[in-house]
Formats: structure tokens, sequence, C-alpha cells
């Protein structure tokens, strides 16, 4: 884990590029930092962490599908020169981040340089990696690799080239690797292959491209490709190629949004027929210029998408995190205060029949068969008070520990059930430490000051949308007093 100078600097370091390339993003960082607070003193997160870290702050685009479906050439084209290596068969089996550079050729860099920095979206995916894949987390430079790339339609954002995709036969790390990008993307360009016409041949891959998306919140971030679709004007019916995806896909569950279908002008195959030609010309300039739209805007969906996870973080502390742990608490409390009655009515009793025993009760006499040897030793009142005390202490730590492991996994399924982020299971043994009184029911670091810090995140949310929204929009068509937009 980094140090907290380490991470603080790599905040500062974020701080400097959001000023002069989005100041309300800036503001946003400060927010983060605020919630970093809040989390470090309820033991949500280590001190050396921060939730500003394990988002990506630049725009991210990534580009899957099958083998072969022209994921490739469609990228060089899209950044004006050959970054990747094109063919017919499967021609690299890695993931390639592509980021811009001012150097005047394009330079190919390890995997490690993406799993050990935070600026990129795969930061400490060797981690992620080594938990469905023992061992597989060393080995990141097999399935990773960075190239730096002076194009300038890459200024401010990131592109994530992924390896032919097959559900069947892919390596259970590479599919946790799909996965995480999907997560992280802003915008994901799903290809298939126009001259495969049989769909239904690759049911596995279909479901994971396409039905484990369609269910998710921002199911408007995927854009659905068939490419190299010039191959088809040589069918007799071309267009039963293209209704047989839109089946495939329908019946994976994706019944609404847009179908591209696309080839790449510098890699088309001649259609001799110039009608035909010039109908497939402008459906595919039609579609790659909504595509490169998209692709043109991500770093606005980067800007809101941010909020939102600010928003999210700020929600999952003062509505999820802080309510579970009250309630884990309460019962662990309960747990505890209910088996220390026991312990000292099991002590009182014990010390009430040496005391009638011993004498200290007028008119009474009582000997249990124990009492004969405490005798022998001659302890007094204070002196075996004192060791059935110590005893008991000794016990209650012992049943606060149990009462803590009993509540763990609990913990843990209402995080879950919540999809509530952040190590809530650590947070609750932070909580139910020896120093912690069990008479406190409050969770620690969550108070009056850390509620009005949570809910001044939360106003700031919606003044960081209302900023952007002003950047980006004018529904009224008045004169906007933030200036030209754009």
């Amino acid at each position: 884990m980094p140090s907290e100078e380490v991470v603080s600097q790599r905040l500062i370091n974020l701080e400097r590029h959001l000023e002069q390339e989005n100041p309300v993003l800036l503001s946003a960082v400060q927010s983060f930092r605020e919630l970093d607070k809040v989390a470090h003193a309820m033991g949500l997160s280590p001190v050396g962490e921060s939730y500003a870290t394990q988002i990506p702050w630049w725009p991210l685009i990534s580009v899957l599908g099958t083998f072969s479906s022209g994921k490739s050439t469609f990228i060089n084209h899209y950044l004006g020169q050959k970054v990747q290596r094109t063919g017919n068969q499967a021609v690299d089996d890695r993931f390639t981040v592509i980021c811009y550079s001012r150097a005047a050729t394009t330079q190919a860099l390890p995997g490690v340089a993406l799993d050990a920095d935070p600026r990129f979206p795969l930061y400490r995916i060797s981690t992620s990696i080594n938990q469905v894949a023992s061992g597989e987390g060393a080995r990141i430079d097999a399935y990773l690799q960075l190239k730096a790339c002076p194009s300038e339609v890459l200024r401010g954002k990131i592109l994530i080239d992924s390896p032919g995709f097959d559900a069947d036969k892919q390596r259970t790390a590479t599919l946790r690797i799909v996965d995480h990008i999907i997560d992280l993307s802003d915008l994901v360009l799903v290809f298939f292959d126009a001259r495969h016409p049989e769909p239904g041949a690759m049911r596995d891959t279909l479901h994971h491209l396409v039905g484990k998306t369609i269910h998710r919140a921002d199911p408007g971030k995927f854009m659905f490709i068939l490419n190299q679709i010039d191959m088809t004007a040589r069918e007799d019916n071309p267009e039963d190629v293209v209704a047989a995806w839109q089946r495939a896909l329908g019946e994976e569950g994706l019944t609404a949004g847009r179908f591209y279908t696309i080839y790449c002008p510098e890699a088309a195959s001649p259609i001799e027929d110039p009608a035909l030609r010039r109908r497939y010309e402008n459906k595919r300039d039609a579609d790659l210029a909504e595509i490169h739209g998209r692709m043109h805007s991500v770093e606005v969906e980067r800007a809101y998408r941010i909020v939102g996870a600010l928003d999210k973080t700020a929600n999952d502390i003062g509505e999820g995190a802080a309510p579970i742990l009250t309630q884990a608490l309460s019962r662990w409390r309960r747990r505890v205060l209910t088996a220390d009655a026991i312990l000292l009515a099991i002590v009182g009793v014990m010390f009430l029949f040496w005391s009638i025993g011993a004498g200290h009760w007028q008119g009474l006499t009582y000997d249990p068969p124990w009492y004969t040897v405490l005798e022998q030793v001659s302890w007094g009142p204070k002196a075996l008070f004192g060791i059935l005390a110590g005893l008991a202490l000794a016990a209650h730590f012992g049943i606060r520990r149990l009462a803590t492991k009993g509540l763990v996994d609990w913990v843990r399924l209402r995080a879950a059930a919540s999809n509530v982020e952040g190590n809530l299971a650590a947070a609750f043994a932070y909580n139910t430490t020896p120093w912690r009184t069990v008479l406190v029911a409050t969770p620690a670091g969550w108070g009056p000051e850390a509620r009005r810090r949570v809910e001044q995140v939360l106003q700031n949310c919606d003044a960081y949308v209302q900023t952007l929204n002003d950047r980006f929009t004018n529904p009224s068509g008045s004169e906007s007093p933030f200036g030209p937009q754009g």
C-alpha cells in the first residue's frame, strides 16, 4: 500500500493537470479529499489510500470484439497511423492501452507500466488476476502492454484494444480483465465480423459481450458494430447478413439501440456496382461519423461519470456504510452485553457462596466443595474478588472477539446486497477493537461533523452537474453567463 505522502503527491499532480484541463473536476478532487477524511476516521479505507485514486480520470474508450472483426484496422484508421498490427488471424493476445505521446514515433511499453501506475485504468490489475488464476498476476506482461502514440485525436483520452474474444476458449484471467475494462470505460465499442454470418455458433461469446451488458446501469455506453460489411456486397441478399446478427443480438436481449454497419475505407473490398457502392459508402460514412462523434465527446461523459462516482461514494458512506455499521454494532453490543451479564451473574453467585461459607453472613453457613480449596490458600475477599474480576475481564474480551467473528460475514453480505463500496468488514473490526468501549453504539468517526462533510459533498455534486450542464447545454437559448459553450 502506498504511503500517505505518495498518495498526497498523486492528488497534487492530478489537481495540477485538472486545473488547466477541467476546473470543475479540480473541485471534485477536493470533495474526494473530504470523503477520504471521513472514510479514514471510520476505518473504511486505510490512511494511505484515496477514493480519488481508485477511478480513472482520463476518458476511457475500450474496443472489444470477436477474432478478426477488424478492431485493429478500425483503431489505425481512427488514429490516422498504423499503431496496431492487423491480419485475418489473431495477431495479438494482449490488451493494448494506447495513450497520447509527444514523441515522433509510437513506443511500446511492458504491462508493468500499467499495473504500477495509478493514472491508468488497469492499475493493480495483477491483484485481480491472481484472485482468479493464482500466480498469473506475476505474468502481467503476458496480458497487457502500453503504447504511446503521437496522434492528436488521443489527446485527453485513453484507448484500449482487446485481443480477439471467444468466451468458450478465453482464460478466466482474460475474462476478468474484460469485465474490469467494461466497468471503467466511458464508451465500449463491440465489434462483430460480417464475414461470418453465423452468429449462432458463438452463443457464449454473444452472451458475455451482449447478454451481460444490457442489464447494467449504464447500457448507453455500448455501441454494437458489424464491421467489414463491404464483404456482404457480393451476397445475393446482403440484408440477410445484417438481419441474422440483429436477430442474434435480439435473442440476447438487445431490443433497443443502434446497430452500426461499417468498414474501413483503406481496407475495403471493391464493389463493382456504382449504385451499390454509393449506398454502402453513404451508410458507412454516416455510421462512422456517429461513432467518431461519440469517441470525440467521451471527455464530456467522463466528467459526468466522475461526478457520479463522487455522488455514489458519498451515498455509500452516509446511506450505506454508516447504517450497516450502526446495525452491526447494535447486534454486537447486544451479544457482548448479554454474555457479560450472564458471566457477571455467575461470578456474583460464586462470590456470594464463598462469602456465606466464610461466615460473612451472620446465621448463614454454606460449605461448597470448592470452598475447602479456597480456605486452604487463605484468600481474603479482596484477593478472591480481584481474581474473579480478572478472569471475567479476560472472558469479556474473548466474548468480544467471538461476537466480532460471528458478525463479520453478516456485514459482508449486507454490504454486497446494498452494493456499498469500501471495506466494511475492516471498519467493523476497527469499531470492535479492545480500546473501543462496548457502551458506544455510534460507529467510530461517524458523528455530526462527518455527516456535515458527506452532506456538503452531495450538495457539491449537484453544483458540479449544474456547472457541467451550463458548459455543454443551453435549454433557454439565452446568452450564457458562463461564456461560450462547447
